[in-house]
């Protein structure tokens, strides 16, 4: 193993958990899967070598240490098997917070060498996580964005009892793999990001199911509109830029009053009912259905390209 790189187990390899292996593989860094269900495990190699393999082709891997380290991926046959020499153990199984404790449990005495282990949890906090731990100092969340390996945020929950120099070890690894962390303060359901795009998503189902745009129209309006914008500066900031050389306290006043008459207006509900449930799905299926891979392929080329911009941007 080359300096710099770190050894990662990930425990359970479905959507998430095959991003991040895809994403540590891509960086050259040794990486072990295991799974509960055997069938996952025999597919999930070549898998996640067609990811690595399409992160290279959109500029976001090295091929030489990509193709050294897809040959070096481990299949656990045990959860000690998988974790016995790791020093990053990542958790990555379906939202369910016994399963969750149970393991973070077992974690205790199959990856002794582990300095740090994180779930990818959006739902619970590390809080929740570490109840049976004896060892919680070297447990927090560690939330990505989908698609793991090419979106470059992931939000850092600590618990009350994380090691705080842990968290800074993290912090380094996230960004040795080309990440951008954030640490989220305070626990709170959905961290930042999965309640801004709750709250985005509720205002963009309303307004398709009300008539006023199609499935395929609001897609581009949010992705080339204000989403574009925020990739490039973020709410707040985005604001404080259209202030100028202006009075910024004036100018954000009155860009305030004018989203009152938005937001009085805005969706609230809080349960899509049956119906509406199934007029929503029959959009997007229509919208969308019979071009999933070319669309996908498609949206991670743009993904790359912005990428690529963003980082260059901030370089210069």
């Amino acid at each position: 193993m080359s300096a710099g790189q770190v050894r990662v187990a990930i425990i359970g390899i479905g959507e998430v958990g095959r991003g991040w292996a895809s994403l540590c593989v891509a960086a050259g860094w040794p990486v072990a899967l295991f799974d509960n269900q055997s069938d996952a495990l025999e597919v999930a190699p070549a898998e996640i070598a067609g990811r690595v393999r399409a992160l290279v082709s959109l500029g976001r891997a090295d091929e030489t240490a990509a193709e050294t380290a897809i040959t070096g991926i481990k299949v656990g046959r045990s959860l000690l098997q998988a974790c016995g020499d790791a020093q990053w153990v990542i958790e990555a199984i379906g939202e369910d917070l016994a399963g969750k404790q149970k393991l973070f449990e077992a974690f205790e005495s199959v990856a002794p060498k582990a300095r740090a282990i994180t779930s990818s949890t959006g739902r619970f906090s590390a809080n929740d996580l570490v109840a049976r731990c004896r060892r919680p100092d070297r447990v927090l969340v560690t939330h990505p964005m989908h698609p793991v390996e090419l979106i470059s945020l992931v939000e850092l929950v600590p618990s009350a009892r994380t090691d705080p120099a842990l968290l800074e070890v993290v912090k380094g690894w996230l960004r040795a793999l080309n990440r951008i962390p954030v640490t989220i303060r305070k626990p709170i359901q959905g961290n930042v990001a999965g309640r801004i795009a709750a709250a985005v998503w509720r205002e963009a189902i309303d307004l398709v199911l009300k008539g006023v745009i199609d499935v395929d129209d609001l897609d581009r309006a949010v992705s080339v509109g204000p989403a574009l914008g925020w990739a490039a500066a973020g709410p707040h900031l985005a604001h404080y830029l259209t202030a100028g050389k202006s009075n910024v306290a004036s100018v954000l006043q009155g860009a305030l009053l004018a989203h009152e008459a938005y937001w009085a207006d805005l969706a609230s509900w809080t349960k899509l009912e049956p119906e509406a449930q199934s007029r929503l799905i029959h959009a997007i299926q229509k919208a969308y259905e019979g071009g999933t891979d070319q669309i996908r392929r498609a949206r991670n080329r743009r993904l790359a390209a912005m990428l690529r911009a963003l980082e260059e941007a901030r370089t210069t």
